[in-house]
């Protein structure tokens, strides 16, 4: 075993739990930390969307891991020998290359980012009336499947929607409910069984491979295809080495070739494994391979970029092979740990136990005051903005869509996330981040409901625009101002 797959601990004399940081910084970029006035100007010109603040307004950005995370040394500087050809590009069979000896898959299909994996499969695989099993859906997967019309089925086990837990892989998929869908639809009607590493709507909690291992083995049994979304599977190899009995000795690319052999196809998005922009389609089945290969030149590029640049080919060939240094995965959970942990202690509704891409605050329990109906969680995110500069992403209702009477579909949980892209942010900042939520808790009193002035009819958390109910920000701006004086 390499020395970078041990799982290292590195103890403090003080005796203080503290994550230390395996990278040093060479290349920074200025932040920007507005008066709380300013703020205030920034989310009402944003329509309380955080999607829609400029990122000059922004302190610390936890939308999103979604292309925001660092680059290595040696990423930046594969970019630099790019081959910039159309077809053909040496620069692709590197990345090929990676894909066969990093996910243990023949065939590989590049697109843009990871929704256009998406449109992809559901355009080949997708029919009205199929339907989907998955642990948990995630917004654009949904949409894409549900627009080829198929049916989403969601056999997550009882523990994943607990807030606090002590339960590993809230990741799991339901054995008894996936063996009660696949004979209520008939196996013929599956289109495939999707399983999401790192569960993005329901805290970034990972599976166990047992688990994966017992429905390959159904999905066989009925001859149903296995699909993997792996863009968070950096963070699920993380959790199964350190939390999966049998696992903690064991390379990282031997679980990660075990978890790949287990699927028929997977696909990622560049933006969160490989810290890159890109995505693709990976599979050992050439009769999957070409069902989908035509769909590339016509919707993403030729099949030698795929929507992607040349320097971002390079550099994802270079990150895929990062994500096998336990030293480069480990980080970002690690940060992730320490903020969840804190505040847990302290009381403050947070998801445990702690799971990969941020820490997820509960609004429902945080303003449990506010209404679902009045979107909690998009107005702890735009109170947190105000409060510290912080952006945050809403991960609840307004998340979620309306149903055919025009009602709409309330959320299993309304979380904050509070995403960590990897290797961006200091220790110090993120206990600037642990200071503001815990004012913020203090006087969650003051924060108030949300309604929407400008709804779009698909995916609206993206551009949707909503409007504070009554005069919350006012008293909150104030109290601010009464507790920190002067300080921004």
């Amino acid at each position: 075993m390499e020395k970078s797959d041990q799982v290292k601990t590195v103890k403090f004399y003080s005796g203080e739990v503290t994550p230390l940081e395996m990278h040093k910084v060479r290349v920074v970029q200025k932040l920007s930390l507005l008066p709380i006035e300013e703020r205030k100007e920034c989310i009402f010109g944003a329509g309380f969307n955080t999607f829609l603040l400029q990122n000059k307004d922004v302190y610390l950005d936890m939308l999103t891991d979604s292309g925001t995370n660092a680059m290595s040394d040696n990423q930046v500087a594969a970019m630099s020998v790019a081959d910039d050809s159309y077809a053909g590009s040496a620069s692709y069979y590197k990345l090929e290359k990676a894909i066969r000896e990093v996910f243990n898959q023949q065939y590989f299909l590049p697109v843009h980012q990871g929704r256009a994996a998406e449109h992809i499969i559901s355009k080949v695989f997708v029919r009205q009336g199929s339907v989907i099993p998955m642990n948990y859906h995630f917004t654009t997967t949904k949409a894409h499947i549900e627009m080829a019309g198929g049916v989403v089925e969601e056999i997550y086990t009882d523990e994943a929607l607990k807030i606090k837990s002590d339960f590993p892989f809230k990741g799991n998929m339901d054995i008894v409910k996936l063996n009660k869908v696949i004979e209520k639809w008939g196996a013929e009607n599956v289109a495939y069984i999707r399983f999401e590493a790192g569960t993005n709507l329901i805290g970034g909690q990972p599976f166990s491979m047992q688990n994966l291992r017992e429905v390959s083995a159904i999905a066989k049994a009925h001859k149903i295809m296995l699909l993997m979304d792996t863009s968070l599977i950096n963070e699920n190899l993380y959790f199964i080495k350190i939390r999966e009995q049998g696992y903690q000795n064991k390379p990282i690319m031997d679980i990660l070739h075990e978890m790949m052999s287990y699927t028929d196809f997977s696909y990622f998005s560049g933006r969160k494994v490989s810290c890159t922009r890109g995505g693709g389609i990976c599979t050992n089945s050439h009769d999957i391979y070409m069902k989908m290969r035509d769909l590339v030149p016509l919707f993403e590029g030729f099949l030698t970029y795929g929507g992607m640049s040349v320097r971002e080919i390079e550099a994802m060939a270079v990150g895929l092979y990062e994500t096998l240094d336990f030293d480069v995965i480990s980080h970002s959970p690690a940060f992730i740990k320490y903020l969840v942990d804190s505040l847990d202690q302290r009381g403050i509704p947070v998801i445990t136990p702690a799971g990969g891409l941020g820490c997820h605050l509960d609004a429902g329990q945080f303003i449990a005051h506010v209404p679902q109906s009045q979107y909690p969680a998009g107005a702890l995110a735009a109170a947190l903005y105000i409060a510290s500069g912080i952006r945050g992403m809403e991960r609840g209702t307004i998340s979620s869509v309306r149903d055919a009477a025009g009602n709409d579909v309330l959320a299993d949980v309304e979380l904050l996330r509070l995403a960590f892209p990897r290797r961006v942010f200091t220790l110090s900042q993120i206990k600037y981040a642990e200071d503001r939520i815990q004012w913020l808790f203090d006087n969650r009193k003051l924060i108030g409901g949300l309604e929407w002035t400008e709804e779009p009819p698909v995916l609206r958390f993206f551009v949707g625009k909503l409007k504070p109910i009554g005069d919350w920000v006012d008293r909150l701006v104030a109290k601010f101002r009464q507790d920190f004086g002067d300080s921004l």
